[in-house]
């Protein structure tokens, strides 16, 4: 991986590891306090991050996205973030038995997730709510605040009932929420709309 300006710098700003991390401020100082990035604070209050450990987070991602390699934009990029050993491989065996272009990208932690659809969004998230760390609900308002995702399509898949969510605070009005156990055919037919909405607008001149 090229080290930029800043990362020949033993500690950085929140500005600069936003910058390299593809994320928004906030998510980063989220990042900070909950002890994803080592860092620290100044007498005057200013965050200061530890630059190996933003490495080691893009050396994670890019670890876990490995096997995916970039399509050139000729399939539907889909991320999955669920904690679920079992439910992965039931997604990755699931989508890869469809006859679609599909290149999928499966992450057990939202803030993996928000790092690489930071750096590169994908046409859909797939995402649970109830995670380790980062839950979904906060990875999703993230990925709103930041301009870069904030048109990616986003679809929940949870155990929680819709009473549930909206005690949490609910969820974007663009979200689409289903219930556990994963609901395979609507998400082929998302998957199917999704796909005819890229082709009609790259057809239309």
């Amino acid at each position: 991986m090229a080290r930029t300006a800043d990362s020949n710098r033993e500690f950085i700003s929140t500005a600069q590891a936003a910058r390299q991390l593809g994320l928004s401020l906030g998510a980063v100082q989220q990042m900070v306090e909950s002890g994803t990035l080592a860092g620290w604070k100044t007498a005057g209050g200013h965050r200061r991050i530890r630059q190996d450990s933003v490495d080691a987070l893009l050396a994670r991602s890019q670890q876990t996205g490995a096997a995916h390699p970039r399509n050139g934009g000729n399939k539907l990029r889909v991320v999955v973030v669920e904690d679920d050993s079992l439910l992965q491989t039931i997604y990755r065996e699931t989508l890869s038995s469809w006859p679609m272009e599909i290149e999928l990208c499966v992450f057990d932690h939202g803030l993996d997730a928000l790092v690489e659809v930071g750096r590169e969004p994908p046409d859909l998230l797939i995402a649970d709510l109830r995670m380790p760390g980062l839950d979904g609900f906060e990875m999703i308002r993230r990925l709103r605040e930041n301009p870069v995702a904030s048109r990616v399509a986003i679809v929940v898949v949870s155990a929680l009932t819709s009473a549930e969510i909206s005690a949490e605070g609910g969820l974007p009005e663009d979200v689409t929420a289903y219930r556990k156990p994963v609901p395979f055919h609507e998400l082929h037919g998302y998957m199917q709309a999704l796909i005819a909405q890229r082709k009609r607008s790259r057809n239309t001149p």
